[in-house]
């Protein structure tokens, strides 16, 4: 007599998530001023700047264009997978990936733009290698970006083994079935 009632309101409870994802969508509308300003930055000193700058601007561009993929992703495969269906029809524009992603696809995809990011700002860190004076220069820093870095490479690596060890089990127990099914 309960039961339903419970079941019910679990699976209406899949709603409350849609304030995070709007609340991506805002944090979407942040990124885009923020490239906005990088970009007119970068625009009004390509011309006495130097090329190391001109390249850190751009790897800075390139950093928050990475950092909105990643909202977006999580925004429409979290959105298709925790909350409900997206329609697609009638949207000739729409990329085929966006009703596609299951979970550990996103969490791939998650991971693999973190450890894009992460690259990144260590990119940024040894371009400035040069910029910065030897006596001002933070080892330490360095050190630990390089750190956190790996963390981020040898955590996706793992997740994808495990993903992959997860999904040929999962395929074994499905053929496993199919021949137990076959012989009865």
């Amino acid at each position: 007599m309960l039961e339903r009632p419970i079941e019910k309101a679990i699976f209406l409870s899949r709603w409350m998530m849609v304030p995070f994802y709007l609340g991506l969508l805002v944090s979407l509308a942040v990124l885009v001023v923020t490239f906005m300003q990088e970009l007119w930055h970068l625009l009004t000193h390509v011309l006495d700047t130097s090329e190391a700058d001109i390249i850190l601007g751009i790897l800075a561009l390139i950093d928050l264009s990475l950092a909105a993929n990643l909202v977006l992703i999580v925004v429409f495969s979290g959105y298709e997978n925790f909350v409900s269906k997206i329609d697609a029809t009638g949207h000739p524009d729409w990329p085929d990936w966006m009703t596609k992603v299951d979970f550990p696809g996103l969490k791939q995809k998650l991971m693999a733009s973190i450890v894009a990011i992460s690259a990144i700002q260590l990119l940024k860190a040894f371009m400035h290698i040069d910029t910065t004076k030897a006596s001002s220069f933070n080892n330490d820093a360095l050190m630990w970006l390089v750190i956190v870095h790996m963390v981020f490479v040898v955590s996706g690596v793992i997740l994808a083994l495990t993903d992959r060890i997860s999904s040929a089990g999962h395929g074994d127990t499905d053929s496993k079935d199919k021949a137990d099914s076959a012989a009865h």
